[in-house]
C-alpha cells in the first residue's frame, strides 16, 4: 500500500464501477424513468423553477436534484448515460470527501485510501450510483456540509475556518433545495451536541451566520420564485412532504422503528463482518475529538431517521461515509497489527453468501427456470455466473491472503454492480424497464397524436423516450394525484367508463398509442374495457396496441 498512488486509484475505481454501467440497460422502475422525464421536460419547457412531471404539477421535491439531471442530458443527450450521470458524478465526489477527510483526520495515507475504497464500494452506495435518483445528490450534499463542519472546526487560520464556514452554507443550500429541510436540520444535529462537549458553542455563534447567510443567499431566489409562480407549492411540500410522510400513522413506505438496524448491516456489504472490531474500537476511543464527531456524524442521523414513519433503505445513506471512516481507521490498525481474523472471517463470509447464491441459481435453473434458452438468456446467464464466481473468488483471495489482499472484496462488488443489471432474467429486464419496450416500437408510437397509459412508470417511460408531456393517465393517479386537482389538470385522467368514448374522440384527431401494464385482476378489467382492433404487442406484463385513426 506505501507503494500505490492513491488517487488516480479511485479514480479509476469510479470510472470503472460508476460510469461503466450507466448506459448499459434500461431505465428501472419507478424511480428513474420519472426523474429522467421531469429533468427533460425542464429542458424542453425551459420552466427550470416548478417541477412537472407529464405536464402535471409535481412538488414532491425541490428543483436542485432534477437541475443537475436535466444537465447531464443536456449535456451528453437524453439517454441512459445522460439521466444517470449526476448520480456517478455525486457519489464519486463522496469518495472524494472521504479521501480528503480521513488524511484530515489522521494524516496516514493508507488509512485515506482505506476509508476512500470501503465507501465506494459500500453495497449501497456502489449500487445508487448508477441509479438516477436525488439520493446520491443529497448524499453528497450532506456529506460535503459535514466535511465543510470538521474543517471549519479543525482550522487554525481565520481565513481557513472562514472558507470551510462558507462552503457549509453553499451545502445546506444545495441539499435543501434537492431534498428539502432535512439539508438543514443534519449539521445543526451533529454540530451543536459537538460544540458543547468541545465547549466551543461561542465559536457555532459567531461563524455559523456566515453559513446561514451564504445558504440565504443561495436559496431565497429559487424559493420566491417559486413562490410566485406556484402559491401553493411550500405549503404541499411542508406539510405532505416533512410533516405528515415524519409523523402521520398512514405516512408513505411506514417501517417500524428498528427498520435501519439491518439495512446499516446489508448497506455495508461487503465490508459486514468489520462492524464489531469498528464499533469496538469507535468505543475504545471514545474520548477522542475525531472519534466522537464521526460517532455523532453515525448515531444521530440513524436515529432520526429511525423515529420517522416513513423510511426506505437509501435514507440512510448520510450515516455511511462516517461508517467507512470508522471502519477505514480500524481495518489499517488490524492490518498494521497483523491481526488477520476479522478480515479472514469476513472474507469467509461473502464467500459463503455467493457460494449460497450460485447453488440457488443453479437448483432454480434446473427445477423452474428463471432464464430462458435463446442466445440472449444465455448470455445473461453467464454474466450472472461471471458476477458469482467474481464475488466467491475475490473474497476467497480476501480471507486466504487477509493482510495483503484485503481490498479484493471491491472487485467483487465492482463486478456485482456492473455486470449484473445486465444479466437480469427476461421477465426482470421486460417488467421493471418499459422504456426498452417503448425504444423497440418508437418509430410507429412517434405516429401516434395521443398517449394512454394506466400505470405512471410506464406512462412516463413513455413520455420521456418520445418527448411528449401529453400522456393521458387510464384509471391511475399515485405521486400525480394533488396535480391532477387542479383545473386545468383534471382532462388528464380517463375512468374505466369513460375510456371507450376517450379513445373514440382521440382516433378522429390521429393514431393512439396504449401501453398498458396488465398484472393484476384490476389490470385486466381495465385492459377488457378497451376495444378490440389496433396492432397489438406483449412483452412480459406490458401490452402496447396501436389505434389507427378512424376513418
Amino acid at each position: 500500500m506505501t507503494r500505490i498512488k492513491p488517487l488516480p486509484l479511485l479514480l479509476l475505481a469510479i470510472a470503472a464501477f460508476y460510469l461503466l454501467p450507466l448506459g448499459l440497460h434500461g431505465l428501472w422502475v419507478p424511480d428513474e424513468t420519472r426523474y429522467a422525464q421531469i429533468s427533460q421536460e425542464m429542458l424542453t419547457s425551459g420552466n427550470w423553477v416548478a417541477p412537472h412531471f407529464m405536464g402535471l404539477r409535481y412538488f414532491e421535491k425541490p428543483a436542485a436534484g432534477y437541475w443537475l439531471i436535466a444537465l447531464g442530458q443536456a449535456v451528453f443527450g437524453q439517454n441512459l448515460f445522460g439521466v444517470r450521470i449526476a448520480s456517478a458524478l455525486t457519489s464519486g465526489l463522496s469518495v472524494l470527501l472521504a479521501y480528503l477527510i480521513a488524511r484530515r483526520l489522521w494524516n496516514d495515507p493508507r488509512k485515506s485510501f482505506a476509508c476512500a475504497l470501503l465507501y465506494l464500494s459500500f453495497g449501497l452506495v456502489a449500487g445508487q450510483a448508477s441509479y438516477s435518483n436525488l439520493d446520491p445528490q443529497f448524499t453528497f450534499w450532506v456529506n460535503l456540509s459535514l466535511v465543510a463542519l470538521w474543517f471549519a472546526l479543525d482550522s487554525r487560520t481565520v481565513r481557513a475556518r472562514l472558507g470551510a464556514w462558507a462552503v457549509l452554507g453553499v451545502a445546506c443550500a444545495m441539499g435543501f433545495m434537492t431534498k428539502g429541510f432535512l439539508a438543514w436540520l443534519l449539521p445543526v444535529l451533529i454540530a451543536v451536541p459537538y460544540m458543547l462537549w468541545q465547549r466551543r458553542l461561542g465559536e457555532l455563534l459567531r461563524y455559523g451566520p456566515l453559513a446561514i447567510g451564504v445558504a440565504l443567499l443561495i436559496c431565497l431566489p429559487w424559493v420566491w420564485a417559486i413562490h410566485v409562480q406556484e402559491p401553493d407549492y411550500w405549503r404541499f411540500f411542508f406539510w405532505h412532504e416533512h410533516i405528515r410522510r415524519f409523523a402521520s400513522d398512514n405516512a408513505q413506505h411506514a417501517r417500524p422503528w428498528w427498520f435501519f438496524l439491518p439495512i446499516m448491516v446489508v448497506a455495508c456489504l461487503p465490508w459486514s463482518a468489520l462492524l464489531p472490531n469498528t464499533l469496538l474500537k469507535a468505543w475504545k476511543e471514545k474520548r477522542q475529538p475525531a472519534m466522537v464527531f464521526l460517532a455523532l456524524w453515525m448515531l444521530l442521523p440513524l436515529g432520526f431517521f429511525s423515529l420517522s414513519n416513513g423510511k426506505l433503505p437509501t435514507y440512510i445513506m448520510p450515516c455511511l461515509l462516517p461508517l467507512a471512516l470508522l471502519m477505514g481507521h480500524a481495518l489499517i490498525d488490524l492490518i498494521q497489527q497483523r491481526k488477520a481474523r476479522a478480515l479472514s472471517i469476513n472474507g469467509m463470509l461473502n464467500f459463503v453468501i455467493g457460494m449460497v447464491a450460485m447453488v440457488a441459481l443453479i437448483y432454480l435453473q434446473l427445477t423452474r427456470p428463471l432464464y430462458g434458452n435463446s442466445h440472449a438468456e444465455m448470455f445473461s446467464l453467464s454474466l450472472t455466473f461471471i458476477v458469482l464466481l467474481g464475488w466467491i473468488l475475490s473474497n476467497l483471495l480476501q480471507a486466504v491472503r487477509p493482510l495483503t489482499l484485503w481490498a479484493m472484496p471491491a472487485l467483487g462488488i465492482g463486478l456485482l454492480v456492473v455486470l449484473l443489471p445486465v444479466g437480469m432474467p427476461e421477465f426482470v429486464a421486460d417488467n421493471e424497464m418499459p422504456d426498452q419496450f417503448v425504444l423497440e416500437h418508437l418509430d410507429d408510437l412517434q405516429q401516434t397524436q395521443a398517449l394512454l397509459s394506466n400505470e405512471l412508470e410506464s406512462a412516463s417511460a413513455l413520455a420521456w423516450r418520445l418527448n411528449r408531456t401529453q400522456v393521458t393517465l387510464y384509471n391511475t393517479e399515485g405521486e400525480l394525484r394533488y396535480g391532477l386537482q387542479y383545473p386545468d389538470s383534471v382532462h388528464r385522467k380517463v375512468g374505466l367508463d369513460d375510456v371507450q368514448a376517450w379513445l373514440a374522440d382521440a382516433r378522429k384527431q390521429g393514431s393512439v398509442g396504449v401501453l398498458m401494464r396488465v398484472r393484476s385482476t384490476s389490470e385486466h378489467i381495465e385492459e377488457g374495457q378497451l376495444p378490440p382492433g389496433g396492432k397489438r404487442y406483449r412483452k412480459g406484463d406490458l401490452v402496447l396496441i396501436l389505434y389507427p385513426q378512424s376513418p
